[in-house]
């Protein structure tokens, strides 16, 4: 803020004092003025004159102190307008010179910057110049260095200086790489024709050097098979071809060798296998030393290996056709295991021992010497194309997978035996002692079973032991085959006759086949987990259990037949009492406590022996089949008074209670309300056709039922000889698929 303002900021402000100060003069002088004027007294106005003169030099005083203060102001303020104008006078002609220097620097950097760009074009120049020479002179170094190098490997060549020859020629290799583009060029060309000659002299030095190979000597000169290594250098530098044929040659005589020492072995005997695997591991000892010259990434003894391995699973599938007798599975799963391990020998030896891959699979599909022979060679491609691909694959199953046809056949073959000995020598009686309640033949068959079963899961877990499954799987089925047919007994579809002994065996019977169904299902489990996954869906054993669910239910509706057998005498008693002539109502009739001798020595038994769920499906099956065929006997009787049929009324109810209290025979726990429902429900149709005998005429109630069932043909009341009514079918066999499904009927079924 500039002087002159702050002054004139002040002025203003000492104004506005002054002015009020004068406001504040004027109210004195009035006030000290009205008083006077009203009192009137000349004394009071003198003091107020006095007061009013003193004021006024105040007054004056002040006045003048403000004048002067103006004019002092007033001066300085036009001082510094003339100040104010200088200075803007320099900042104008600093401007102007600012202005002036600054045109000059543009004027430099514009002729600064066209020097620059002169200099940009001149080095771009030298560089294009340089790209130019150096584009020239590399390929000229490098053909300079390629024809010295091409003389070098010349004179190596001559010398059979192999492992120096071999990185000569890799550098040749490299420096004629860089000359793709000029292959046109005479001394390219040159060089190149050349070159290609040198090589066929290699290969050809290299073939002659091995060709001492092979031969099935036992040792070689220490000198040669240094030589021998430095000419493996020279094939892996010259093509791929050279190796294969190098390859192929050795294998084939070293093949040829190994196949001299094994002609005219008689391959009849299973002792020859082992003979056959010690040739090996001579034949690998021997020729060791020999397979070392090569280097590792060829795999030049794995290929051999794979081919003698191919050699001796002909010899052994011979072996197991042609032999003489027929081997028991233990010796065939002995010479198994042998095979299993020569195989991880080699495997260890030559593959790595990594079990990623079975070569058992691939030699199924490879049938002839030829497809095998490429098979290997794509494997050797494979393995000189990456060396850690070795570390993927194993000779599992490259020779043990030939006794899988044969080893399953002996194995059923074996089992059957055994089934039909242990069924055989079932004695098919009832040992007291016996706590699980099944035949042993049973357990027998399953000890057989895992005895193999294990056997054969320690040697392989491929295609085998999946075959092994299915060989169980036709096992049990023919032991449940033979089980449904233990349980075939003379009568008719109604009629079959049981003793006490017969019905214990029975009992047997289904525990044993529960036991088998539930055993197959543990097996077929334990399988699936431990096998292959290729073979892991195939393992299923619903066939073989639905088989023995099958055996289950014949064996309890069995049990019901017989026992609806038994009833026969007592419900022939029931359809010969004149109940048309009976004068007074009674006890219960005799042939209810007959009913009640049969139940009272029968369930006992059967519950001891049954589960819970299987006796309580028995308890209904009997309930519904005897309360139907106590329904039916009621119109097989004759006239029936009403005091018969209050009596036969009473037999009913008694035959309900008796059904009601048989699980109580042998202090089993079925479902109490839900089975007396059952019972209820099945006998209350009889109770319904006896209470309107008691009730209404008995004509009337046999013309309503004749209505209503057409096909019955009833006779009156009067008539002395009715005819028989057909008793109503019997209800289906149902299937029993297991306890559950028993248990699920039981608790959902509406009776």
């Amino acid at each position: 803020m500039f002087p002159a303002e702050a002054y004139l900021l002040g002025l203003k402000t000492l104004k506005q004092n002054i002015h009020h100060e004068m406001q504040r003069i004027d109210a004195t002088i009035l006030a000290a003025v009205r008083p006077q004027s009203d009192l009137g007294t000349t004394e009071d106005l003198d003091d107020a004159t006095c007061a009013v003169e003193e004021l006024s030099h105040k007054i004056d005083s002040e006045l003048r102190r403000v004048d002067a203060t103006l004019f002092a102001a007033i001066r300085q303020q036009r001082n510094s307008v003339n100040k104010a104008k200088e200075d803007l006078a320099n900042a104008t002609v600093a401007a102007r010179e600012l202005s002036h220097n600054i045109e000059e620097m543009n004027s430099k950097a514009e002729k600064d910057e066209a020097m620059v760009q002169e200099i940009c074009g001149d080095i771009k120049k030298l560089d294009f110049a340089k790209k130019n020479v150096t584009t020239v002179i590399t390929p000229l170094h490098r053909l300079t260095m390629l024809v010295s190098a091409f003389v070098q490997l010349q004179g190596m060549a001559s010398k059979r200086q192999y492992k120096e020859a071999a990185s000569q020629l890799e550098a040749v290799n490299q420096l004629l790489n860089h000359f793709e583009r000029n292959w046109v060029v005479p001394s390219v060309t040159d060089v190149r024709e050349k070159l290609e000659n040198i090589k066929q002299i290699l290969k050809s030095h290299v073939l002659s050097e091995f060709s001492s190979l092979g031969t099935g000597k036992e040792t070689e000169e220490i000198s040669l098979l240094k030589k021998l290594s430095d000419a493996c250098l020279v094939v892996d530098a010259l093509e791929p071809s050279v190796r294969e044929e190098l390859v192929n040659n050795f294998c084939s005589k070293d093949l040829s060798s190994y196949e001299q020492k094994i002609i005219g072995a008689e391959l009849t005997n299973l002792d020859e296998i082992q003979r056959i695997y010690n040739q090996i591991h001579f034949h690998i000892r021997t020729n060791q030393e020999i397979w070392k010259i090569f280097p590792a990434s060829w795999h030049v003894p794995y290929g051999l290996c794979i081919k003698i391995c191919k050699i001796t699973r002909g010899q052994v599938e011979s072996i197991l056709v042609n032999m003489k007798g027929k081997p028991t599975v233990a010796r065939l799963l002995q010479e198994l295991e042998r095979t299993l391990k020569f195989e991880l020998e080699l495997e260890m030896k030559f593959g790595g021992g990594v079990p990623t891959k079975h070569f058992g699979d691939d030699i199924e599909e490879t049938v002839d010497g030829e497809s095998y022979s490429r098979h290997v060679s794509e494997i050797h491609m494979m393995f000189s194309a990456n060396h850690d691909l070795v570390e993927t694959i194993n000779l599992r199953g490259i020779i043990s997978s030939c006794f899988e046809p044969h080893l399953t056949h002996y194995i059923e073959e074996e089992l059957m035996q055994y089934l039909e000995k242990v069924v055989q020598e079932e004695t098919w009686d009832i040992d007291e002692e016996n706590l699980n309640n099944i035949l042993s033949s049973s357990r027998e068959l399953f000890l057989a079973i895992k005895k193999s079963y294990d056997k054969c899961k320690a040697l392989t877990k491929n295609q085998t032991l999946f075959n092994l499954f299915k060989v169980f799987q036709r096992v049990l089925q023919a032991y449940a085959t033979k089980l449904f047919f233990k349980l075939s007994k003379g009568g008719t579809r109604k009629q079959i006759k049981v003793s006490g002994i017969d019905e214990r065996l029975i009992c047997y019977i289904v525990n044993s086949a529960e036991y088998c169904r539930k055993t197959s299902g543990d097996l077929a489990e334990e399988v699936s987990t431990i096998i292959d996954l290729h073979y892991a869906d195939g393992v299923n054993m619903s066939e073989v259990q639905d088989k023995f669910s099958c055996v289950i239910t014949k064996a309890l509706m069995t049990l019901v037949r017989g026992l609806e057998t038994k009833f026969d005498t007592e419900m022939q008693e029931l359809a010969s009492v004149t109940w048309g002539t009976l004068e007074s109502v009674g006890d219960h009739s005799q042939y209810v406590n007959g009913i009640y001798t049969i139940l009272n020595n029968s369930v006992p038994v059967l519950g001891k022996l049954l589960t819970p769920v299987y006796f309580q499906f028995l308890l209904e099956k009997l309930a519904s089949s005897l309360g139907l065929r106590f329904y039916a006997n009621i119109f097989r009787c004759k006239k029936i008074s009403e005091t018969g049929a209050q009596q036969m009324l009473l037999d009913t109810q008694a035959m309900e209670m008796i059904l009601i209290k048989v699980p109580s025979l042998d202090r089993q726990t079925v479902s109490a309300a839900s089975y007396s429902e059952f019972v209820k429900r099945h006998m209350s149709r009889a109770e319904a056709v006896l209470k309107g005998l008691t009730k209404a005429n008995q004509q009337s109630v046999l013309d309503d039922f004749n209505k209503h069932a057409p096909r019955i043909t009833q006779p009156s009341v009067a008539a002395e000889t009715p005819q028989p009514v057909p008793i109503p079918p019997a209800p289906p066999l149902e299937i029993i698929a297991n306890s559950e499904d028993v248990t699920t009927r039981l608790a959902t079924a509406s009776y």
